[in-house]
């Protein structure tokens, strides 16, 4: 059994309101907030969440998904392991929980996730 499943998105860019309008015409999603607290509800019956982040420039335009585990440092050192590399170290958001980013052998990009 998978115990590890996507539990959110994040969509980077930087021109949040442009970015905001396109999906929310699009797929009809509910955004809220503004700026880098863009909170998004696809809606539907098992879709996830997700949120849209405005950034500079040298970020780029992204959109990763966010896996849930159980130990952070433990799946960056086993993704180091397996050829990949961390590129965002444990950060705590107070009241939710943690993340980190890292990254495949090819690049992709993946945040784990574990809550509070």
């Amino acid at each position: 059994m998978n115990d590890h499943p996507v539990v959110h998105f994040e969509i980077g860019c930087h021109e949040g309101e442009t970015t905001r309008e396109f999906f929310a015409q699009l797929f009809g999603w509910e955004i809220s907030g503004r700026d880098e607290g863009m909170i998004v509800d696809t809606g539907g019956a098992g879709g996830i969440g997700g949120h849209i982040v405005e950034l500079a420039p040298e970020w780029g335009n992204y959109v990763t998904v966010y896996v849930e585990v159980e130990d952070l440092e433990g799946y960056l050192q086993k993704a180091g392991e397996l050829g990949g590399k961390t590129l965002v170290p444990p950060v705590t958001l107070p009241g939710q929980g943690s993340f980190a980013w890292l990254a495949a052998p090819e690049g992709n990009v993946v945040g784990i996730w574990k809550p509070e």
